[in-house]
């Protein structure tokens, strides 16, 4: 997967397309905005959700299954208190956290029978492809 501008380049086509089509472009997707670590700019990236029964979202770091955690990842650690979330035409501000223990492994093993491209991802990297968990803040 490349990484980089070519990535930031996709990520805002495919934002533009989901903000032009009030999301029917990614129907289980959101868009993530996170502050850049070491640019202070805003960040946007095209994410699969999986949505809770409770109003939340799960987000899964895989980067399409390669070495290298997504930007994004590092991010949220950088500047938890600086991320935003789009589903449809809806824009508000999320607490991320990420998900460990039993209750990750029960959010894995619903991710991978909603999406089941995401278990082939651990075929091809070696790191644990963390899950986050977005709560909207109030």
């Amino acid at each position: 997967m490349p990484g980089g501008p070519m990535v930031r380049g996709m990520m805002r086509v495919a934002a533009g397309l989901y903000r032009a089509t009030g999301g029917r472009s990614g129907s289980s997707a959101l868009l993530l905005t996170t502050v850049g670590a070491r640019s202070g700019e805003k960040r946007v990236a095209w994410l699969r959700r999986f949505d809770e029964p409770d109003g939340r979202w799960l987000v899964v770091g895989s980067a399409g299954g390669t070495a290298k955690q997504p930007s994004w990842v590092h991010n949220l650690a950088h500047s938890p208190d600086k991320v935003w979330v789009e589903i449809g035409h809806d824009r508000f501000k999320v607490t991320p956290e990420l998900v460990q223990g039993e209750e990750r492994a029960t959010a894995w093993a619903r991710i991978v029978a909603e999406a089941p491209q995401f278990a082939g991802y651990l075929e091809t990297t070696d790191r644990e492809l963390p899950i986050v968990r977005l709560t909207r803040e109030s």
